[in-house]
């Protein structure tokens, strides 16, 4: 077990949240935010501030804190949430007698907070909240990764994604992403008909696909099993017992290898339909990426690299034998074609 080894900083977050312990106020949880940041900037860039300050809005958000630059009597404060970053300004004149100088500036970075105010924006045209009230809701006891300039360890960001996702943007809207490519395979497979199922993960013949599998064992059963290599023969049993169009999205595991490219436990969905041959697999799989391309990114154009892929256009079809000749020039025995 790793010891934990107090800093300074360390230390002094956690006699923080001991301070707010006695007071019994160390976890809020009344607060209630009406809005997330991408839903303001999305609202409300296109106003101007004269705009914003004749309609007066009121909004509350929460989120971590990630920036927080002090000048004095106000301070500007970045603040996070689950659609991205809002500014938040902060006066001391405008909020509750002592919560500027006894709280607000006794916080830390990464600190997850409330915050309710009015909209308006500043000289250089973002998009802001004059505070009126401020509390905190979580306290913070370590320190944002690498001083909010993005996790750069590899190793850190894959096993510790929860920092990852902190620092990175680019990490956590690849979440999103994936989320959203889940979701629309589901919405496309249901409205063609098929029906989404689970199959067991523990397996007594590991079956479906040639690899090793990891083996588990039964107490109660005094029985040895195997995590699923993957899904096939139930799915199968499943199209026997009358179920015409059948998938799985789900988890299988093969002990084996590690890569970039290979993890022992991945997401695979397989699917399975009765009166059909590779020509309506053909058919639906280049259907499904054009819609995926449509409903995720709203076009059919992926840029990949320097690469412009347009899954709007019909897909090449080709040989499986002709297509591996013409990208190595050689025939299937060796010899120059």
């Amino acid at each position: 077990m790793r010891l934990l080894i107090l800093t300074d900083e360390l230390r002094n977050r956690r006699e923080k949240l001991a301070a707010l312990r006695q007071q019994g106020v160390a976890f809020p949880n009344d607060f209630r935010r009406d809005h997330t940041s991408d839903q303001l900037h999305e609202e409300f860039d296109a106003k101007d501030n004269q705009e914003l300050e004749s309609l007066n809005i009121e909004v509350s958000v929460a989120g971590r804190m990630m920036t927080r630059r002090i000048m004095g009597k106000a301070s500007f404060v970045t603040l996070q949430d689950v659609g991205g970053r809002i500014q938040l300004y902060v006066a001391r004149d405008s909020l509750p007698e002592g919560v500027y100088n006894d709280q607000f500036k006794k916080w830390d970075l990464g600190d997850i907070i409330g915050a309710r105010g009015t909209l308006f924006k500043t000289q250089t045209g973002e998009l802001s909240i004059h505070c009126t009230e401020l509390r905190l809701l979580t306290k913070a006891l370590r320190p944002l990764p690498d001083k909010f300039h993005g996790l750069q360890d590899q190793e850190v960001r894959y096993r510790q994604r929860y920092l990852d996702l902190i620092a990175n943007d680019k990490s956590r809207q690849t979440f999103v992403v994936r989320s959203k490519i889940l979701a629309a395979i589901r919405q496309f497979m249901v409205a063609r008909g098929f029906m989404e199922v689970e199959t067991p993960m523990m397996q007594v013949i590991p079956g479906g696909a040639s690899a090793r599998p990891f083996i588990t064992h039964h107490n109660a059963l005094d029985l040895d099993m195997y995590l699923r290599i993957a899904p096939e023969l139930y799915l199968k049993r499943l199209v026997v017992g009358g179920f015409e169009r059948v998938f799985e999205i789900n988890r299988n595991f093969r002990n084996e290898g590690i890569s970039v490219r290979h993890n022992p436990e991945f997401t695979m969905m397989e699917l399975y339909m009765a009166y059909a041959d590779y020509h309506d697999l053909i058919e639906l799989t280049e259907s499904l990426f054009r819609t995926l391309a449509q409903e995720v990114l709203g076009t059919t154009k992926v840029t990949y690299g320097e690469h412009v892929f347009d899954f709007g256009k019909p897909f090449e079809k080709t040989h499986h034998a002709r297509s591996n000749q013409k990208i190595s020039s050689r025939n299937r025995y060796g010899r120059p074609g």
